[in-house]
């Protein structure tokens, strides 16, 4: 199966499910008004089972390959997606590809891997905007020194007027967003730089920096994929199949947008959000479904496929008013508790699981 092929199921999903979402209203307020955002970010497959003639005589992980998806974090929607078949490609090759899809309009969100000149230029020329953050590599020039421009939640910000020159020597001024971070990042980063081409009258050095904390959506994103549906199975090592599974989960995943959009809309933003269980709701369905296509003639199902949007919609809303919402609350964790991490003696480098049960019974019997 061509991995075009896969592409295009994300990209239908998407033109199908739109409409439905939208007859929910209930989308959450506009990040950026009359702007579309687009969170990007790419994935590699992780490494698969050596059953492949090809792979049995390799020591080293197959990879089966990689992508770029496209959230948008109005809708939580997975707008398209970039499958490549060669895992050890950069995501860089990409980028060119996803340069054709920039519409007029759009913010793009990304990590510093999307940083490239041909990237931020290309997407300034087709009058679109970015916030990315800056790659240690990116060659830029100060046009003026860093000025305080205000405090977020995470750190205060700071910006200054740069500029950019492609190959042939067109140049290109926006500004460099810093935020000194009150925490550092799981890389012990202690500051994070964002280039922007956002006129200032729309978003400011504060706006800026919360813009670019939105990027945490595709991790999310990847995060449900991979934990709910499975979007990686390392039996699978041809990469088209892989790639074919990985693009399943992105349809299963706008799936269950529009399924949440539903009962939001139903039940209120505040039960559904933070108490809702991704994992709890994908089990029924995976549960059920089977009983269901024994028990139900293919008949019953042909009045949904000849429904207007419309009336699907009001479908989903009457299905949603009778959920039962407890069934799919998501377990409350307490604090996590910081223990000390166990001392390894490479003179002893196994332990008796018996002996140590056993001495924990004498030490509680021992007064």
């Amino acid at each position: 199966m061509e991995v075009g092929i896969s592409q295009a199921l994300v990209r239908y999903s998407v033109e199908h499910l739109k409409p439905v979402m939208a007859q929910f209203q209930t989308t959450s307020p506009a990040l950026l008004p009359g702007y579309s955002i687009r969170i990007t970010d790419g994935n590699h497959l992780g490494a698969t089972e050596h059953r492949l003639a090809v792979l049995r005589d390799q020591g080293g992980g197959a990879l089966p390959g990689q992508s770029i998806a496209v959230l948008d974090p109005q809708q939580m929607l997975v707008v398209d997606v970039f499958p490549c078949e060669d895992g050890h490609a950069q995501e860089r090759s990409l980028l060119e590809e996803v340069l054709q899809t920039v519409n007029a309009k759009e913010v793009w969100i990304a990590d510093r891997n999307f940083c490239t000149r041909g990237f931020l230029l290309g997407i300034a020329k087709r009058q679109a905007y970015f916030a990315i953050r800056v790659h240690q590599h990116l060659p830029w020039q100060s046009l003026e020194p860093l000025s305080e421009a205000g405090q977020t939640d995470t750190g205060k910000v700071f910006e200054q007027s740069v500029q950019l020159s492609d190959e042939s020597g067109v140049t290109w001024v926006g500004r460099r967003v810093v935020i000194q971070l009150n925490q550092p990042t799981r890389q012990g980063d202690r500051e994070v730089a964002v280039l922007t081409n956002l006129p200032v009258a729309v978003a400011d050095a504060e706006k800026v920096a919360s813009l670019y904390l939105k990027r945490w959506s595709v991790e999310g994103m990847f995060q449900v994929i991979t934990d709910t549906f499975h979007c990686e199975l390392n039996s699978l090592g041809y990469p088209r199949a892989a790639l074919f599974v990985f693009c399943m989960a992105l349809v299963s995943f706008n799936i269950l947008s529009t399924v949440k959009a539903a009962l939001t809309f139903v039940h209120g933003t505040d039960k559904i959000t933070p108490k809702w269980s991704d994992y709890y709701l994908v089990e029924e369905v995976q549960g059920t479904f089977r009983g269901m296509m024994i028990a139900l003639p293919a008949p019953l199902w042909q009045p949904l496929i000849q429904m207007s949007v419309e009336q699907f919609a009001l479908t989903l809303q009457q299905w949603a008013d009778g959920v039962n919402l407890n069934r799919f609350s998501a377990s409350s964790r307490g604090a996590k508790k910081i223990s000390a991490k166990p001392v390894y003696d490479p003179k002893h480098p196994h332990v008796s699981t018996a002996r140590l049960l056993e001495q924990q019974k004498k030490n509680k019997r021992s007064p």
